[in-house]
């Protein structure tokens, strides 16, 4: 306000009127007001204002998960996601590019439309499109229940907890080793918990019996958990007491022979959760051969947040049960053949019956059908997330934690196991509905724009606003972390987006993260390279930004250097912290021609 002393005259004056402007921003970042149009039409009209109606677009050049392009489209801007990394150009599209496309659009679905009430509904924004993501959803859901159902057994409740029967939530499997002591020899289960349910009153666990050199499970209510029997500093047979290091447990894993027990296993019953003993049946439904159509990839051999290559799991498949590989490659196989109903359905309705593409620019029944597709192939890399033997079961509040509960590929001793067909955390119920409620926050306009660009590489872009989140130093190996999401993407959308998914793994030689083991081990070089490519990038946001709106950068990163102990005058010691993290990234930043005008800590 004191920039317009015409306006706003006395220091009281320009006070308020500031007051006001903090009071815009106040509004809009409460969570409540995600979707409240009069406060998004309140803060547009702020930014119409404040750029004489005509606002710049916004480049985002590390868009990563989009945040930033998304909340720039919701206030009225015309946003442009850039990133390497083929999984975050996908979410960028999904948010900011297709809703646009098919905005205001009602659903094709034959249901929907036949339902009272259709024909004065007010398809706003991207509800039409979220409807049919629902109904073809739905569609998959059942046509794979028909196929692979009946791997997915439901368990006998017992008569004091309701009787009859109840759909699985997840099955608990501890992975085994044989024990090395030659008197012994039995399958040592390795697991870090007993436990099943910590909440208060409703306790239980699992307690393990031994029967000759075999192992028998049961369930207990109550709290007294038997004691876990792989520690940080190894294991021990449960059988003979053997303590056994984890040299030896890698080992037989690299040589596959390691396995798993099915030690317990929980249900949704009449009265809450039921928690059972494994049975035949359930053994039997779980023991499948390996599907066709998995992707062979291999994991890195050295990689930030990685653990399981030392126990033999060198490709993605390696981190799934048959069951789960089978669920996936099923729910994949679905993908493809609703294209061709929900195509008939949008011709029906009067769509164009032209062949363009999405990744051409179409926008007909051909196009809507893979555009549906999209959100469908995005909904398994969430199965995904939680169909794999890295998750884990969260006894505290009785339900599944997901594959990057961190990001990180870390080992699981006694991994969970989702039901696909139930309708807890990580069901696909429970992930489609989550999907669908997304749709809410889309389809608004101006067009957006996803593209895969390499950040150092001049876009064209000139007198642009730039905003945008780069890459934390070391702290997280994007790449070869989404690499376990870029695999089954690709199986789902290569056909729709050739280009962007030409290569088996996602590129990493440019990825601009300072990771040693890229570099032979060499730090200095790690931080050499990430200094010199956030230079050449933000050189390059140098020549497209604005010259009177300042570039936003988010770096949300931690890192404590401590450096050897300097003694001072009174010979008190003080440990001298740094954060090179911290330093490259301020350094690259001045060297490209910027001035820093101000630091915020965010919280």
């Amino acid at each position: 306000p004191s920039s317009h002393p015409d306006e706003f005259p006395t220091e009281e004056a320009q006070n308020k009127e500031r007051q006001r402007l903090f009071g815009v921003l106040e509004n809009l970042v409460k969570w409540e007001n995600t979707n409240n149009d009069e406060i998004l039409a309140e803060a547009k009209a702020e930014i119409m204002k404040s750029t004489g109606g005509n606002p710049p677009a916004l480049l985002d050049p590390f868009a990563g998960g989009g945040a930033i392009p998304l909340e720039a489209q919701r206030l009225g801007l015309e946003a442009h996601a850039h990133d390497l990394n083929p999984v975050a150009v996908m979410i960028n599209k999904a948010m900011i590019e297709i809703p646009p496309k098919f905005a205001g659009m009602p659903p094709v679905n034959p249901e929907t439309r036949e339902q009272e009430g259709f024909i004065t509904t007010e398809w706003t924004g991207a509800s039409g499109l979220a409807e049919d993501v629902r109904y073809y959803g739905e569609w998959i859901k059942q046509e794979a229940l028909k196929r692979i159902g009946h791997l997915y057994p439901k368990v006998k409740v017992p008569k004091d907890q309701g009787g009859g029967e109840a759909t699985v939530i997840a099955w608990i499997w501890a992975r085994t080793v044989k024990c090395p002591n030659p008197a012994c020899g039995c399958e040592m289960p390795l697991i870090r918990s007993f436990a099943l349910s910590k909440k208060k009153g409703k306790e239980a666990y699992i307690k393990p019996t031994v029967t000759g050199k075999t192992m028998d499970y049961s369930v207990v209510l109550g709290k007294n958990y038997p004691e876990s029997t792989v520690k940080r500093t190894g294991a021990q047979c449960a059988f003979c007491g053997q303590p056994v290091d984890f040299g030896y447990i890698r080992k037989e894993a690299q040589e596959r022979r390691m396995s798993a027990q099915l030690v317990g296993i929980i249900a949704e019953g009449p009265r809450g959760r039921v928690f059972s003993p494994p049975t035949d049946e359930q053994l039997i439904a779980a023991n499948v051969v390996e599907p066709d159509g998995v992707p062979i990839s291999d994991l890195p051999e050295k990689a930030l947040g990685f653990r399981v290559q030392a126990y033999g799991m060198t490709q993605h498949k390696d981190l799934f049960t048959n069951r789960q590989l089978t669920a996936l490659t099923t729910l994949e196989t679905l993908i493809h053949e609703v294209q061709s109903k929900i195509e008939e359905d949008a011709r029906r309705q009067g769509m164009s019956a032209d062949m363009l593409s999405l990744s051409e620019g179409g926008s007909g029944a051909f196009a809507y059908g893979q555009a549906v597709r999209v959100y469908l192939s995005l909904l398994v890399d969430q199965i995904a997330n939680h169909q794999s033997t890295i998750c884990s079961w969260n006894s505290p509040n009785t339900q599944m934690r997901n594959t990057f509960a961190r990001q990180a590929i870390p080992m699981v001793w006694d991994f969970a196991e989702c039901n696909l067909f139930s309708n807890s955390s990580g069901s696909f119920s429970n992930l489609h509905e989550r999907l669908c409620k997304a749709f809410a926050s889309l389809g608004m306009m101006p067009q957006g724009k996803a593209k895969q660009f390499d950040a150092q590489s001049d876009c064209g872009f000139r007198d642009i606003m730039v905003s945008t989140d780069p890459p934390y130093y070391d702290n997280i190996g994007y790449a070869d972390l989404s690499d376990y999401f870029y695999v089954w993407m690709r199986l789902g959308l290569k056909d729709i987006y050739p280009e962007l998914f030409r290569t088996m793994l996602v590129p990493k030689v440019e990825e601009l993260i300072a990771t040693p083991f890229r570099f032979n081990g060499s730090s200095e070089k790690a931080c050499e390279f990430f200094e010199n490519g956030m230079y050449s990038a933000f050189q390059r946001v140098n020549s497209y930004a604005c010259e009177n709106i300042p570039v936003t950068i988010y770096y949300a990163f931690k890192q404590n250097d401590s450096s050897d102990v300097d003694v001072n005058d009174d010979s008190s010691e003080e440990v001298v912290v740094a954060s090179s993290g911290w330093e490259t990234m301020l350094s690259a930043i001045i060297r490209s021609g910027f001035t820093i005008t101000g630091t915020w800590p965010m919280r």
